[in-house]
């Protein structure tokens, strides 16, 4: 009895003070409903009409919902409300641009800028071609469903004019490094292209992802030396692919049921049980090759300590890992 009438009052001293507040008057009807509160006296609503405010945020999900809504099905399509993909494209880039810079110095902070707006760029021309691919496919997946082709927010035609403006913005990026950078982003182009179809003919895409997705390890290095050394850049593009042999398995068994159903491959499906094996194995490929980085450009005691902790966090994430021991449909 006591705490019921303890609880009553709270709900009533917090409908006093918010119904002072400026602008609450035409929402303390609702309020009223929501706790049970009787609505009368100041609870009724006001008869003045009062202007609805944004709740600010600065999630990129709420930047894109903030945006021109003509505008959004297109922002959706470059999967800017999810940016975690364009970090995962930009941050073999600033590994090499960082392993490349001169002892005791920072990384260029411009070749930085510009491969930040370049991994935009292309990420969203990457997610444009993919969802243009699998447009068909994406109908038939809850989870892909309401993608702006899929579910006809954007034709066909619209998307391929806006491919053509992303890759456009990209070239001007690519143009403002050295001509051997520009022959090496250019090649990039074709699996670009391609890896959204490897998931129809092969049980492994994610290599394929791997090898797109960490051409930034070669290309920030030549961005600041002028060429590539196979020594460092090859071992770095190696721990590259492994690292997304690792998170991209780990993301495709949410998909295992609808990949069976709708005749696509992945490698959650390929390792089934024995995912854990091998991740494990990814992972110490990936750290071998992250080592020899670390000799063949001479780094020191700092570079081997976030090695270790690289590991550690390794082990933490495979061992957190619940797969399902048989997929059953």
């Amino acid at each position: 009895m006591l705490g019921s009438r303890a609880a009553g009052f709270a709900r009533g001293l917090r409908s006093v003070a918010l119904a002072s507040l400026p602008g609450w008057r035409g929402r303390s009807f609702a309020l009223a409903h929501a706790t049970g509160a009787p609505h009368g006296g100041d609870l009724q609503p006001s008869a003045c009409p009062v202007p609805r405010g944004r709740q600010l945020s600065l999630s990129a999900a709420a930047v894109v919902n903030s945006a021109p809504r003509p505008l959004q099905p297109y922002l959706r399509l470059m999967r800017l409300d999810k940016p975690i993909g364009t970090w995962l494209l930009y941050l073999p880039c600033t590994w090499s641009i960082g392993l490349a810079a001169e002892p005791g110095c920072f990384p260029d902070w411009y070749m930085l800028s510009l491969f930040g707006t370049g991994a935009i760029l292309m990420r969203g021309a990457g997610c444009t071609i993919n969802d243009m691919w699998d447009q068909d496919y994406d109908k038939k997946v809850t989870r892909t469903a309401n993608r702006p082709i899929a579910a006809g927010d954007i034709s066909t035609f619209q998307s391929f004019v806006f491919l053509g403006g992303q890759l456009t913005l990209a070239l001007g990026v690519l143009l403002c490094l050295n001509y051997y950078s520009i022959a090496l982003g250019a090649g990039s182009l074709l699996l670009v292209i391609t890896y959204p179809l490897m998931k129809r003919i092969t049980y492994w895409p994610q290599l394929a992802l791997g090898l797109t997705f960490n051409w930034g390890a070669l290309l920030g290095w030549s961005a600041i030396k002028g060429s590539c050394d196979p020594s460092v850049c090859l071992p770095l593009y190696f721990s590259g692919v492994m690292w997304t042999l690792i998170y991209d398995t780990i993301y495709a068994h949410q998909d295992k049921r609808d990949d069976v159903l709708i005749g696509l491959k992945s490698t959650a499906l390929r390792f089934g049980e024995n995912t854990k094996l091998w991740l494990s194995g990814f992972s110490v490929a990936m750290l071998g090759a992250l080592s020899l980085v670390g000799v063949n450009s001479g780094q020191t005691a700092p570079y081997y300590t976030a090695l270790g902790a690289v590991g550690a966090h390794l082990t933490h994430q495979k061992w957190g890992l619940k797969i399902l021991p048989r997929l059953v449909l």
